[in-house]
């Protein structure tokens, strides 16, 4: 319940960044959730969203919020507003912990401004403790997993989980991320792989940190 109340406090504050008459990028996650919970009380403020996934998608519409627009219209988006499972100080993210990692990121890309609303345990100095989410195609787990192994890590797949995509996802454990730039462009290279979970190429511009006492904002 508490943890609950550092995200709501995130997620709220992130109203402060919209600018009237944009398309907003929306994550997905519990606390991506309250930012849902937030958006529809000022929906004649932007002009649409972006859902990162289904399961996003269902929450806006509950939320009466049903200008869902597909991405392939835009050539960017002014605003991204999503999660982390973890973030270090230099702003570089864990995400994937939800299933949605490809289409964050390819939103994440397009967008102008990465907006990561989180509670103040997501906030770490070395990343790697919260296992790396790869999205990947079912005939490379052999040899996703093999290479994985090559670089200290240990996968297993996600039971019971498919992405939207229809891919798996392989979780890596005990992976010590130092260089996260590094990592990722690793893990991307491998064929079979379709997104890794690492925003360290395109980390957040500002981050919204749920405390006891209020948000604490970083900015690049």
């Amino acid at each position: 319940m508490y943890l609950n109340q550092l995200k709501k406090k995130a997620a709220w504050a992130a109203l402060n960044y919209i600018v009237p008459g944009t398309v907003i990028g929306i994550g997905t996650g519990s606390t991506v959730s309250y930012f849902i919970e937030a958006l529809s009380t000022i929906q004649n403020s932007f002009s649409g969203v972006v859902s990162s996934s289904n399961a996003s998608t269902r929450l806006l519409k509950e939320k009466g919020i049903n200008n869902i627009l597909n991405l392939n219209i835009f050539s960017s988006l002014e605003i991204y507003i999503d999660s982390a499972d973890e973030i270090n100080t230099n702003m570089q993210m864990i995400k994937g912990g939800g299933g949605a990692l490809t289409k964050e990121k390819i939103i994440a890309g397009m967008s102008k401004k990465f907006i990561c609303i989180i509670d103040e345990t997501k906030k770490v100095n070395v990343l790697g403790k919260f296992p790396l989410p790869i999205e990947i195609i079912p005939i490379s787990i052999s040899f996703i997993s093999k290479e994985i192994i090559k670089i200290g890590g240990i996968p297993k797949v996600r039971k019971n989980v498919i992405t939207d995509n229809g891919n798996i996802i392989l979780d890596v454990y005990n992976l010590n991320i130092d260089d996260p730039i590094s990592i990722e462009k690793k893990i991307n290279l491998l064929p079979g792989v379709v997104t890794v979970g690492l925003f360290a190429l395109r980390g957040a511009d500002i981050v919204l940190i749920g405390k006891k006492k209020g948000v604490e904002i970083i900015e690049k």
